[in-house]
């Protein structure tokens, strides 16, 4: 479970702010959707297929930029 200590001089909406992205890094909001309602093995292994070709076409963007990039 995402955890924030606040500290005594900060406002509520940092600390609220600090919680959001502790909540997305932790990445629960993603698993509890993802659990939410069952998934065919076929349905399951189509979007995880999609997740990596996503996943390397996100890698091949950052070597091309870095590759252009004057250095």
């Amino acid at each position: 479970m995402a955890e924030v200590q606040v500290g005594q001089d900060e406002t509520f909406e940092s600390a609220l702010k600090r919680f959001n992205r502790r909540v997305q890094m932790d990445r629960i909001l993603s698993e509890a959707r993802k659990r939410s309602r069952f998934e065919k093995p076929s349905q399951k292994r189509k979007r995880e297929e999609q997740e990596r070709i996503r996943k390397l076409r996100k890698k091949m963007r950052r070597t091309d930029a870095r590759d252009r990039s004057p250095r």
